[in-house]
């Protein structure tokens, strides 16, 4: 490469430009702006109410922002919605799924929703099922599996169409270690084979053990963003993460929580 030819800067899988949005009075996104790199596995953290959920679902095309840009590979999405949304696997937080189908049935539906043919849609269903640990309840109706089940199955539907870039909000609450370890193994060589992950997660040991990348929100902006060793410091995540929200309150007072030998 000539000297002075400059590399062109990569695409980012996902970049969010002054996203905004507001429910009523209450502002919950407050002009965020992140840039998530391809083939990184990017956790998002932040206190209840900080914004997280509201920026996935303007992030996957699931609400519209009031103001800001959603760039998916440079594309952007509330431009092209329905081109876009092709290249995203979603799994969204309380997510409502056909709980009438069979777990086998319900990922089916998925990959004939994103074009794929029959064979290929059997192929794939047999594979997440076995990797989700879900065979023994291919043919149990949805409504009768467990919260940690569900969230499975609805993840395996976010991936049966191979997306560039998944988004998952709380993928591993009310899912056991031993499933937790399976996924986190899954989304590893999803990224490792060239795919992207954003994740949103309260549990930061496992944040900073699983992502490369991470951006701290409260009050519906970053304060922080950027690979996890940058922003956590000398210290933990999670030191980095109660000194950026603040609102630690002191254990003082409820002497009736006390036990007593009397």
């Amino acid at each position: 490469m000539p000297d002075d030819v400059t590399p062109a800067t990569p695409t980012p899988a996902l970049a969010l430009r002054g996203l905004w949005r507001r429910f009523g009075p209450k502002i919950a996104v407050a002009g965020i702006d992140l840039t998530v790199p391809a083939g990184s596995f990017y956790g998002l953290v932040g206190p209840n109410g900080a914004g997280k959920t509201t920026t996935i679902s303007m992030s996957t095309g699931l609400l519209q922002p009031d103001a800001g840009q959603v760039l998916v590979h440079g594309r952007d999405l509330w431009a092209d919605p329905v081109a876009v949304k092709r290249t995203l696997g979603v799994l969204p937080d309380g997510v409502k799924l056909f709980d009438r189908l069979t777990g086998e049935q319900l990922i089916t539906y998925a990959g004939l929703l994103h074009g794929l043919d029959r064979d290929t849609v059997a192929g794939r269903s047999r594979e997440l099922l076995t990797a989700f640990d879900l065979v023994d309840d291919a043919r149990t109706l949805v409504v009768d599996y467990s919260a940690g089940m569900t969230k499975k199955v609805a993840l395996a539907c976010a991936l049966v169409h191979a997306p560039n870039l998944l988004v998952l909000d709380e993928p591993f609450e009310a899912v056991d270690p031993v499933s937790a370890a399976n996924i986190r193994d899954i989304l590893a060589s999803y990224v490792r084979g060239g795919g992207t992950v954003v994740v949103s997660s309260h549990v930061m040991d496992l944040v900073q053990r699983m992502c490369d990348h991470v951006a701290v929100v409260a009050r519906g902006q970053v304060l922080a963003a950027g690979p996890v060793e940058q922003v956590r410091g000398d210290g933990s995540l999670e030191d980095r993460f109660v000194e950026l929200v603040g609102g630690r309150v002191a254990a003082e007072g409820f002497a009736w929580l006390r036990t007593s030998s009397d």
